[in-house]
């Protein structure tokens, strides 16, 4: 089970997220849309405590943790919920320094304590799985966009997460090396990853997701299954924003 109960963020004295209720289907992928400014982003990174709401209840299989003002979750805790989840970012945030095997192993060799040759195994594994194995030992500055978040994906993935989180991963992207990246997600969403993101590409979250959340103003106004809500959506202010992502779409064909 994957869900958020009651999740409020605030900076400050802005109100980030107010109460959102949502649960994550396992095997599933949920994709969050809406407005710069409405909590999509924010909200995935309440998920993998890169922010901590200040009030709510995030529980991730076994794992439960409520929280409330002034009393942040122990470092175990954090540390715990963070094995669970796998993240892949809007500008890939590989590290330059590193090859693509390194960036890939760093993780299990550093935090996870494996041995060096089962870290290049598994590494090897998962570039072949996005299509890059023949670039392990490229340095990101030599790769394009999409190959770089294909090494950020196989990164993310390395751990084996319970629950991968995509920020905006195609939104760097021209739309040709976004498709590279959308062929990836559709192929782990075809094998059952569990997946939450937050994007406004349209081609993604139709092609891969089955669920779409819309939200505006740090509240979830609508969701259901992806061909219902962009097809037949029941409240204005989502039909206005599909329209605008489908004139985007329309725009970039």
């Amino acid at each position: 089970m994957i869900a958020l109960s009651a999740i409020e963020k605030r900076f400050g004295g802005n109100a980030v997220l107010r109460g959102v209720d949502l649960a994550v289907p396992e095997g599933q992928v949920t994709a969050l849309i809406g407005p710069s400014g409405s909590g999509k982003s924010t909200l995935l990174r309440c998920v993998n405590l890169l922010e901590i709401p200040q009030a709510g209840t995030l529980t991730l299989g076994d794992l439960r943790l409520t929280f409330r003002p002034g009393s942040p979750p122990a470092r175990r805790e954090v540390l715990a919920m963070r094995r669970r989840t796998g993240m892949v970012f809007q500008n890939f945030q590989l590290f330059p320094h590193r090859t693509v095997m390194e960036n890939v192993t760093e993780g299990l060799v550093t935090v996870a304590k494996w041995p060096q040759a089962r870290a290049r195994a598994r590494a090897l594994e998962l570039l072949e799985r996005v299509g890059l194995a023949h670039k392990a030992a490229d340095w990101p500055a030599s790769l394009s966009g999409g190959q770089q978040q294909r090494v950020a994906i196989a990164r993310a993935l390395a751990p084996s997460p319970r629950l991968l989180l995509c920020d905006e991963p195609t939104s760097a992207l021209d739309p040709e090396l976004a498709a590279e990246v959308v062929d990836v997600l559709a192929g782990l969403a075809g094998e059952g990853m569990t997946m939450l993101m937050a994007t406004h590409d349209l081609r993604l979250a139709r092609r891969v997701a089955d669920t779409v959340v819309f939200l505006e103003g740090g509240t979830i106004v609508e969701q259901g299954a992806a061909a219902a809500l962009f097809g037949r959506p029941e409240d204005p202010r989502t039909r206005r924003f599909v329209r605008t992502l489908l004139g985007e779409a329309a725009d970039g064909a």
